[in-house]
């Protein structure tokens, strides 16, 4: 008798365990809301500049969006950071080096980006970059971005590339000079939340 009562309790013991592994789960709560991101504060809209050039040219113009700010990259392959000199500024028009011609940009405001590197061989005055005066920066396509409306080029004219990047408003900005690359990051607001 001792026995079965002893088979019986772990039957039902048993049963109990395999009912509660068997029995559906109720939905995991869904996940918290994404917090805010930090983002940097601080980068301020005044002209930024660096003193420096190189005869490497310019061969491309890329962009990429973050969840601060937009980033805007300009390619100089060989060249060392410390030879990308650059002036990168708000402007109320963008206006072409040596002829003086204006070149609209849409958007709120127009960043000006001018890079002291060539979009020629300086040898043999060949394009090395496939922009064309006055037009979209070829292969740049700005949809879904937060900050960036518009990307102009105004030609390369004694050794200085001068591009038109029109953002959304006046927003703060920063320049980062790689090995190869002059990055212009824009931030999506003056808050420190996105």
């Amino acid at each position: 008798m001792v026995r079965s009562r002893t088979v019986w309790a772990a039957a039902a013991l048993m049963t109990a365990t395999l009912a509660v592994a068997v029995t559906p789960a109720e939905a995991a709560p869904a996940a918290a809301p994404r917090a805010a991101a930090a983002c940097p504060t601080g980068w301020g809209s005044v002209a930024k500049t660096y003193s420096a050039g190189t005869a490497e040219s310019v061969t491309n113009v890329r962009t990429g969006r973050h969840d601060c700010y937009d980033r805007f990259v300009v390619d100089v392959p060989g060249a060392a950071s410390n030879e990308l000199g650059y002036s990168v500024q708000y402007v109320d028009r963008l206006y072409q080096d040596g002829s003086g011609r204006p070149i609209p940009v849409g958007g709120g405001a127009v960043l000006e980006v001018r890079v002291n590197a060539p979009a020629y061989d300086v040898d043999t005055g060949a394009p090395t970059y496939p922009g064309r005066v006055a037009q979209p920066l070829p292969g740049v396509d700005l949809t879904g971005y937060g900050t960036f409306r518009d990307t102009r080029y105004a030609g390369s004219f004694e050794g200085v590339t001068q591009l038109g990047l029109g953002v959304r408003a006046r927003l703060p900005f920063r320049v980062l000079r790689l090995d190869g690359a002059l990055v212009v990051d824009v931030a999506h607001s003056w808050t420190a939340a996105r």
